[in-house]
């Protein structure tokens, strides 16, 4: 099942290499305010600085790897499954450690990282194997910070479950969504500590340019409205290894 899960994703990253940031939304107006808030988040919640090592999972072609290493000069490992996207992350920043890895199967020793971060990477794996290799991988207080799809969204809770929809948008066969209640469950169950998870984003990356700071400001406001955030379009998630 898992070498069936790295063959699909694989096969998808080589598909999208180049146009990987316009099919993930990265690339519109909307796309861009949407990624400096996320790099924000890793850099904010992680208070990491030059002194950590961090890990970087699923970087794809390093536009957060930038971002981060940009606002904290940490010393980065950026890891993705796909050569063809670490192709073009290694030509933007070369100052950066790219290396080819399976995140359910870390080639790093145990307690080598203070940090362990990704975007839209979980829902692509095994959540069991690949949150038992990040904890392995963290030193004791170690914090892992993730941004992922929210499965309560109502065009990802269609986009995620229906095989025709999810192929035509560009998703991977294997990948889900995040209902974070349950994740909570699961992060505390693998031995994970000071656990938080909270939807946010309600600017989507087609919007166009002139309504922009109108659908971004609505939406800042919606995030802080009990029940109406949770159908934002992600979560994020932060936690620590005791």
């Amino acid at each position: 099942m898992e070498n069936e899960r790295l063959a699909h994703e694989i096969a998808h990253g080589k598909k999208i290499a180049d146009r990987a940031e316009d099919i993930w939304g990265w690339d519109s107006p909307a796309g861009q305010i949407r990624a400096k808030r996320r790099a924000g988040w890793f850099v904010d919640l992680g208070k990491f600085t030059s002194n950590d090592k961090l890990l970087e999972i699923g970087c794809g072609t390093g536009l957060f790897t930038g971002m981060v290493y940009d606002q904290t000069k940490a010393n980065i490992v950026a890891t993705d499954l796909v050569d063809d996207l670490l192709d073009i992350a290694k030509k933007k920043y070369p100052q950066i450690h790219f290396k080819t890895e399976d995140a359910m199967n870390l080639s790093f020793e145990a307690n080598s990282f203070e940090g362990v971060y990704g975007s839209s990477i979980l829902h692509h794996l095994n959540f069991e194997t690949s949150l038992d290799e990040i904890l392995r991988v963290l030193k004791p207080g170690g914090k892992m910070i993730f941004a992922e799809p929210n499965m309560i969204n109502p065009q990802i809770l269609i986009q995620k479950n229906i095989p025709y929809i999810k192929e035509k948008l560009g998703d991977s066969p294997d990948e889900t969504a995040i209902v974070r209640w349950s994740f909570k469950k699961l992060l505390e169950k693998k031995g994970f500590v000071n656990v938080q998870i909270f939807p946010y984003d309600f600017l989507h990356p087609s919007t166009p340019k002139p309504l922009i700071p109108l659908v971004n400001g609505i939406g800042k406001i919606i995030e802080k409205i009990p029940i109406m955030k949770e159908i934002a379009g992600s979560v994020v998630i932060y936690a620590e290894k005791k």
